[in-house]
């Protein structure tokens, strides 16, 4: 599988169809990591109970806050190595390879001693009820033992999308998410667990997954193949990562720091809305991972061409993956609008659930071209090696906005619907300031007068 990435020449020949081929299995990765989470969700609503359904998606915002941040480094990763494939550097692709696992499997070590330490502090935050405080409590301090087996996963991921093999990493975690289906059967069927059963799952299909991409780096036959003997962190290396990763995880870390204070609102409104928004979360994230995969094979496209200088072709691919991304996301969206009560039945079928979790699929999915525009832009300029543009763009477009109209809004509207606005105002005012700021970004780009 490893030796697909081999296939794939960025530098020449058409761009749609080698967008697509990236891009859709890069998607599907997303979406069926996305699909065994969702999964974790319906055993417990179908199984346990509306109480752990709740335990569990108290904790996604608090996760994905922490998965962010180290997802963007990873990404940095991949921008690095595949500026480096573009300029033919091998040399420095071996060392980023070997530098991006350490820092990988180091931060997650990291990562988990303070999380744990962190633990109560984060669902005080929260304001999680007392009713499921225990359940969340578990859930999250185990999830937490796995953070560096996730990282890794990711970081390994990055890597084998650096040389255009999106399909390694996928294949790799459909087999780590059959065994923690499996698993989660058995430990709440048979052995009558709850929220902590999925979480031991989870542990385990990432441990897994990781596992199996480390075997096929082991045996690549690329520059992108590991040896034990060589692993090493190169400083200067590193800070490149960093200088790419670092504001990219910011980023992300902005859009899941503001859904904490949206999932402590949400919080604050009782147990069903809740587990409403936790089953419509499950749901309308599968969209997300469609329109930002482009994003991120803009990215990957646009460092090949630009380290190889490009330029012709870092324009034709910003337009063709806002195209496509375009198109896919307004059928993406329709479809779930349409689908919307049948797919959130899946998780409960609760009438007052079903309702409010409707409500926050239609603020969502109406509006996720908007989202697009942001994908695009940003995964472009990181392309170009610019993170902190669009991280600062998404500092004050997305987080402040969101911050400001929960404690001003929503203060004086405490409904779920006035609080689910605040997603489609706040990617409005991202949108057209970072449009703004990509066009004279392009126009001071070193070379891009000439292309």
């Amino acid at each position: 599988m490893a030796s697909q990435a081999t296939k794939m020449n960025m530098l020449q020949g058409s761009l749609w169809d080698k967008i697509l081929i990236v891009a859709l299995p890069f998607a599907l990765t997303g979406m069926m990591q996305q699909f065994f989470n969702a999964l974790d969700i319906a055993m417990l609503g179908q199984f346990v109970g509306k109480e752990a359904m709740a335990a569990v998606g108290s904790n996604s915002s608090v996760l994905a806050t922490t998965l962010s941040l180290f997802i963007g480094i990873s990404l940095g990763a991949n921008v690095i190595i595949a500026s480096f494939i573009g300029k033919k550097d091998m040399a420095s692709v071996h060392k980023s390879v070997h530098t991006a696992i350490l820092v990988a499997v180091l931060c997650g070590v990291g990562m988990t001693l303070l999380g744990e330490a962190v633990t109560n502090t984060l669902l005080d935050f929260l304001a999680v009820p007392g009713e499921i405080r225990h359940m969340a409590e578990m859930y999250l301090r185990i999830y937490f033992l796995g953070l560096p087996v996730i990282f890794l996963y990711n970081f390994e991921s990055a890597i084998f999308r650096s040389q255009g093999d999106t399909r390694t990493p996928l294949y790799c975690l459909i087999t780590g998410g059959v065994i923690k289906a499996g698993l989660n059967l058995f430990f709440i069927l048979q052995l009558g667990m709850s929220a902590e059963g999925v979480a031991i799952g989870t542990i385990v299909a990432n441990m897994i997954s990781s596992g199996l991409l480390f075997y096929f780096l082991r045996r690549s036959h690329t520059e992108i193949r590991v040896r034990l003997h060589e692993f090493a962190i190169d400083k200067v290396l590193l800070v490149q990562i960093l200088k790419v990763g670092l504001p990219a995880g910011l980023q992300n870390m902005v859009f899941c720091l503001s859904n904490l204070c949206i999932q402590s609102a949400i919080n604050s409104l009782g147990p069903d809305v809740m587990a409403a928004s936790a089953a419509a979360f499950n749901v309308e994230i599968f969209t997300y991972f469609i329109i930002n995969a482009f994003g991120q094979v803009c990215t990957t496209f646009t460092s090949q061409n630009y380290g190889a200088r490009l330029l012709s072709r870092c324009k034709r691919v910003f337009v063709l993956c806002l195209a496509i991304d375009s198109g896919v996301a307004i059928v993406g969206g329709v479809l779930t609008i349409v689908f919307a009560v049948p797919l959130l039945s899946l998780f409960n079928t609760d009438a007052t659930v079903l309702s409010l979790g409707y409500t926050r699929l239609f603020y969502i999915q109406a509006f996720c071209l908007v989202e697009v525009v942001i994908e695009i832009i940003s995964g472009a300029m990181r392309g170009y090696g610019n993170s902190l543009i669009p991280a600062v763009i998404t500092l004050f477009g997305i987080c402040g906005t969101r911050v400001t109209w929960v404690y001003t809004i929503f203060t004086g509207d405490p409904t779920f619907a006035c609080l689910m606005m605040v997603f489609p105002v706040s990617w409005g005012v991202t949108a057209v300031v970072l449009a703004g700021a990509y066009r004279w970004f392009l126009w001071h780009l070193p070379m891009w007068k000439h292309a």
